[in-house]
């Protein structure tokens, strides 16, 4: 398998990789949209001419950003819908509200080292966002994916997989004690897996799925975090946009998916994290942890189900 060479790397932009792609007639929904680099991949893909959905969970905030994408871009095929990565009624929602293909799904949303919490069903907050509603929302929005015969899944992950890979006996924390690394580290890792296992399994319905490592940038996401020294490797918004920006749009990646990318090239795999993050763990890309990842995901949505 040849890895994707790309003639952009860490300090191109995502306008600069979008440059020349025309979106006209394509809609695409990025969660967590209303900052940070979800916002910037928004107004990239709208600026090339995408419908743009954003899907968050202040929707005055979303609502916010999609008036001030339309008025930069000259797009006004950008709005903002509600969607709670934990609320799976507020998946459910959107998902049945879908009533158009859908060429670009960037699972943007997320949450990093929180502090040990719980959703109503028990499931650990990190795993629960930013990868079981992220899951369910694109099981949820299969059928719009499939009817374009192109599509395209952005998820959004992090070196931090290599802190953890799945610990599929206790996903949850009941048993060992909580670490918000840890937790974190097997949500991004589940973030790879999903991308392997969708692409398996959808790809014969036109859908690839890859993950990607946007960098070290300055946002929301790293509010638990106490303040560092400055990062050598810290990137701009409009830096860290541009790999999901990539993978969404390049016609270098036509039909290809199950990768991880990261400083806009296909990462090597290696069995260390690499001081400049651009390696991903060969556990990452497992395609029997992806397979069994994907089974146990369906089996704590179906609690979710009426009997």
């Amino acid at each position: 398998m040849t890895s994707v060479k790309t003639p952009f790397d860490i300090y191109s932009t995502a306008a600069e990789v979008a440059a020349g792609i025309d979106l006209t007639g394509k809609r695409a929904i990025v969660t967590g949209g209303a900052s940070g680099i979800g916002a910037e991949t928004a107004r990239v893909l709208a600026d090339v001419g995408a419908g743009v959905t954003i899907a968050v969970r202040d929707l005055e905030a979303g609502l916010h950003v999609a008036q001030e994408i339309r008025d930069s871009t000259g797009n006004p095929y950008v709005d903002a819908q509600l969607l709670d990565l934990t609320d799976h009624a507020t998946i459910a929602a959107f998902a049945a509200a879908w009533d158009s293909p859908l060429d670009i799904l960037v699972n943007n949303a997320g949450v990093m080292a929180t502090p040990e919490t719980y959703t109503d069903e028990g499931w650990e907050l990190q795993f629960a966002t930013n990868h079981l509603g992220h899951f369910a929302l694109a099981l949820g929005l299969h059928e719009a994916l499939a009817s374009t015969g192109s599509a395209r899944i952005v998820s959004l992950s992090s070196s931090a997989h290599f802190v953890s890979p799945m610990i599929f006996d206790d996903l949850h924390f009941r048993f060992r004690p909580y670490d918000p690394w840890a937790a974190y580290g097997q949500s991004k890792t589940a973030n790879v897996l999903f991308a392997v296992e969708a692409t398996r399994r959808w790809q014969a319905d036109g859908i690839t799925a890859n993950a990607v490592m946007p960098g070290s940038i300055p946002t929301n996401l790293v509010r638990h975090i106490e303040p560092q020294d400055p990062n050598p490797l810290g990137k701009t918004v409009e830096q860290g946009a541009s790999t999901s920006v990539l993978v969404a749009t390049s016609p270098l990646l036509d039909g290809i998916g199950g990768r991880y990318f990261v400083d806009n090239q296909e990462a090597e795999v290696v069995y260390r994290a690499t001081d400049d993050m651009t390696g991903v763990a060969p556990f990452a890309l497992d395609p029997a942890n992806s397979e069994r990842l994907w089974n146990v995901s369906l089996d704590l949505l179906g609690q979710l189900l009426p009997v």
